[in-house]
């Protein structure tokens, strides 16, 4: 509690103030729109997000369905919401992680929060990802976008909006599927898991894939959404929206299972009134529920000739938010509840008959008020926020848990002049361990979890400098993070796998456009990043943290040769990954460099066409390493498998609009 009172002092004494005028005011963030424009080479929100913004970094796992961090940083020490709405996944491997549960042709931006900035949502620990979708239009429109690509890969996906004072509703529907990419070697993803195999044959070859599904397609991914927003009163609106997915034989080659199927449905309800009076200016309540059904199992490796293994999950979340927004003393001030409940439940099958629990009916609920406020004060424009949680984790076999705790932030900006700007941040989150983390069984009885567990602090500071003007723009940001109690995983223990430690996170974020002439744009990304135990585990010497990506950027010339058709060339690259956590399963990976382009050539306002290669050189090369929280194919004769990225991989699109 110590900790708190200096942030949580600074906070009240801005909140307390009143002076001058004020502008809306918003964290420092990274905002990418267009999205369904622009993700051309699949479906996959990791990878729109992974390509075009510095601090995340995408975790290859399969063709699709893949994770992400931000600064390092994945599974609950991150948040992704959907137009306010949380979804989690329910595999303890992260087969189905939240992005996973919206495709890309349906987003119109993603807001990338790095830091504990945002005091509206639960949990969120170090970072945040807002993803806000299509809206339904009052005009009659649609589109239909035909892709494809290389190994096979299809994707069909259309929308169509319209409505009238009343009523406004929108539909869109995609069907997106791939037969196996092949790496730089020209090695399809089972031929990887041979690969790995012949490295020890004893131990690994009941890994590789039949030979009836040696060549199965990678995934079949079919998404819907439907949207109505139903005026009902002056300044009043009901919006409806249901999201579903249904994912099918996803492959996931580097580990011992593959997803059977994933099924998801997201639901959501929200009333919004504006301009109540000259004060309160909006309130807004929302109620979501979201539920994924994802069986894993063994049904195509050779291992299913004696037993096919089966770990069934499945998670629930239901959640409330109420948001009060007031213009008072010219100041922006926000005042709501945000409330929630997630469930979690699993088990194991051997051919297809129950065994035990992997999650035993978990139920995490969580109580939270907060308030945010934004002022200026001539050039400082100031944001500050606090929220405080009551949480109850509560498991059928091991009880429960209870945790009270605070969080708070503030950012401020000096604005030079209309062009530049420094701002600097200091924040404090905290979440909870998870139903994972405390109670997970392995399929021999052992408990991997420990239910002892503390929750999570992050105190970081941010300080960045912004610019905008007529020959380019920047954005240079450097962080430095305190996780005390982390929850980290350590190999080689027969229970209680997790532990909590303290760490230390920093690094630096560059983001810039040149514009050389008016057709020629030069953009370019970096991110470096530095991730530190305090201490090294019980019986450990390494005291580097894991998934810490090195030193990555990317430049793209861009040549807009007529009105909305442009031509693109880009290098992506990253440094040698010898900064590792050897002791929990992560190996040293080369540097690599890939070259891509595209041309997207709009033949009139209706149609468009883009004609794409990624790698160009057919580089092999890994993206993400191989820390032990996943569970990989391993053994103790070879390294833990690394799966290569996708080699030259060629690709159309074509775009109707009416």
């Amino acid at each position: 509690m110590k900790k708190i009172i200096p942030l949580s002092l600074l906070a009240v004494s801005y909140l307390t103030a009143s002076d001058v005028t004020v502008d809306t005011i918003t964290v420092e963030s990274t905002v990418i729109s267009e999205v369904a424009e622009n993700a051309q080479t699949s479906a996959d929100t990791a990878k729109a997000l992974s390509d075009k913004v510095p601090s995340v970094d995408m975790n290859r796992r399969s063709g699709i369905a893949n994770d992400i961090y931000i600064r390092g940083q994945k599974r609950d020490n991150i948040v992704v919401e959907v137009d306010g709405t949380k979804t989690y996944g329910a595999c303890p491997n992260r087969m189905d992680p939240p992005t996973s549960h919206i495709v890309a042709n349906q987003i119109d931006s993603i807001q990338v929060i790095e830091g504990p900035y945002d005091v509206e949502t639960f949990g969120a620990l170090s970072g945040e990802v807002k993803v806000t979708t299509k809206k339904p239009s009052k005009e009659l429109q649609g589109s239909v976008n035909l892709a494809a690509g290389a190994w096979g890969y299809n994707k069909i996906g259309a929308t169509a909006s319209g409505g009238n004072d009343f009523i406004r509703m929108m539909a869109t529907v995609s069907r997106e599927s791939s037969d196996q990419y092949k790496d730089g070697n020209g090695d399809t993803l089972a031929e990887q898991v041979d690969n790995q195999a012949t490295l020890d044959p004893t131990n690994l070859n009941k890994y590789k894939f039949k030979t009836a599904y040696h060549d199965m397609p990678a995934y079949v991914k079919n998404s819907a959404m439907v949207k109505a927003f139903i005026t009902t009163a002056q300044n009043q609106e009901l919006r409806l929206s249901v999201t579903a997915n249904r994912s099918d034989n996803v492959l996931y080659p580097s580990t011992p299972m593959d997803a059977i199927y994933d099924d998801s449905n997201i639901y959501s309800a929200e009333y919004n009134v504006d301009a109540i009076n000259e004060n309160f200016k909006n309130l807004n309540l929302q109620y979501y529920h979201s539920d994924v059904d994802h069986p894993m199992g063994t049904d195509y490796r050779m291992s299913s000739s004696m037993m096919v293994m089966t770990n069934a999950l499945t998670t629930e979340m239901d959640g409330v938010k109420l948001k009060n927004t007031f213009d008072i003393m010219d100041s922006i001030f926000v005042l709501g509840f945000d409330g929630s409940e997630r469930k979690w439940d699993g088990h194991y099958e051997m051919n297809h008959m129950e065994t035990i629990k992997s999650i035993d009916n978990t139920k995490t609920k969580d109580s939270a008020i907060f308030a945010k406020l934004d002022k200026s004060f001539g050039a400082f424009d100031v944001s500050v926020g606090a929220r405080y949680d009551y949480a109850k984790v509560k498991s059928d076999s091991f009880g429960g848990r209870k945790f009270f705790y605070p969080s708070a932030n503030i950012m401020t900006t000096y604005n030079f002049n209309k062009e530049n700007k420094l701002f600097l941040g200091l924040g404090q989150a905290t979440r909870v361990p998870d139903a994972r983390e405390l109670y997970f069984m392995s399929k021999a009885g052992a408990h991997v979890g420990t239910n002892t567990l503390d929750e999570t602090t992050n105190q970081e500071v941010d300080l960045g400098y912004e610019t905008n003007n007529q020959y380019f723009k920047l954005k240079a940001k450097a962080f430095y993070s305190k996780l005390s109690d982390y929850i980290y995983f350590q190999k080689g223990l027969s229970t209680n796998n997790f532990q909590n430690i303290d760490a230390t996170l920093y690094g630096a974020e560059l983001s810039a456009s040149l514009y050389a002439t008016d057709e020629i744009t030069v953009d370019m990304g970096a991110s470096y990043k530095v991730g530190e135990k305090d201490t090294a585990l019980t019986g450990q010497t390494d005291t580097d943290l894991a998934d810490i990506a090195p030193l990555r950027a990317n430049i793209g010339v861009n040549y807009e040769y007529m009105t909305n058709s442009i031509a693109t060339l880009e290098l992506q690259a990253s440094d040698r990954w010898d900064k590792i956590d050897s002791d929990n399963g992560e190996q040293e990976l080369a540097g690599w460099a890939i070259v891509n382009a595209k041309i997207k050539h709009a033949v009139n306002k209706q149609f468009d066409f883009t004609l794409g290669v990624n790698n160009i050189f057919d580089v092999t090369y890994a993206l993400s390493n191989t820390y032990v929280d996943l569970t990989l194919i391993a053994s103790g004769a070879t390294e833990t498998m690394l799966l290569n990225e996708p080699g030259r991989y060629i690709y159309t699109n074509l775009d109707f609009k009416f």
